[in-house]
C-alpha cells in the first residue's frame, strides 16, 4: 500500500473552513456629515444600524503532513477562527462592542483585513491563503492578505 509521502503530487492543497456569525454594524463615517453618509451608505447608515448573518470561510495554504495527510487540522483551525472571530463578534454591535474593529468602518472589505489581522498570526501551519466574508448570500468580500512593500 502507498504510503501518504509516495502518493502526494508536489503542490499546494487549499484547506478551507467555514463558520458562521451574527452581528449588527452601522455603515457611517464620523468625518462627514450625516447627508453624506445617508448619500454614501443609504440605509446602511440607519441611526440604530441593521444585522447580517455573516458566514466566514478561511482557507489556509501549505503542503499536507506526510504524517498526518494533513495541511492544518481543521479542529485546531475552527479553534482559532471561534477565538479570533466568533467569540469577540456574534450576537455584537461591530461598531461599540468590538475592541478590534474600534474606529473602523464595518464594511464587508474593512473586516475582512481586520479579521486577518486577528487570524494570520494564530495559524502555525501552513499558510492564510484568502478571508472571505458573506453579508449575503450574493455579497462578499476576499482577502489575500498584505502586499509586500518594495524595499
Amino acid at each position: 500500500m502507498p504510503r501518504n509521502k509516495d502518493i502526494l503530487a508536489p503542490g499546494d492543497v487549499y484547506v478551507t473552513r467555514q463558520v458562521h456569525f451574527n452581528a449588527g454594524h452601522r455603515l457611517y463615517n464620523p468625518a462627514r456629515s450625516a447627508r453624506w453618509n445617508e448619500k454614501t451608505y443609504g440605509l446602511c447608515s440607519n441611526l440604530n444600524g441593521h444585522g447580517h448573518n455573516y458566514v466566514l470561510e478561511v482557507t489556509v495554504r501549505g503542503r499536507p503532513d506526510p504524517e498526518t495527510g494533513y495541511v492544518i487540522d481543521l479542529g485546531d483551525l475552527k479553534r482559532i477562527l471561534e477565538l479570533a472571530v466568533v467569540k469577540p463578534c456574534d450576537h455584537r454591535n461591530l461598531n461599540k462592542d468590538v475592541d478590534f474593529l474600534k474606529g473602523v468602518i464595518p464594511t464587508a472589505e474593512n473586516l475582512v483585513v481586520a479579521f486577518w489581522a486577528r487570524i494570520s498570526p494564530r495559524i502555525k501551519a501552513g499558510r492564510l491563503h484568502r478571508v472571505r466574508l458573506f453579508e449575503t448570500p450574493r455579497n462578499f468580500a476576499d482577502y489575500f492578505g498584505p502586499v509586500a512593500q518594495p524595499d
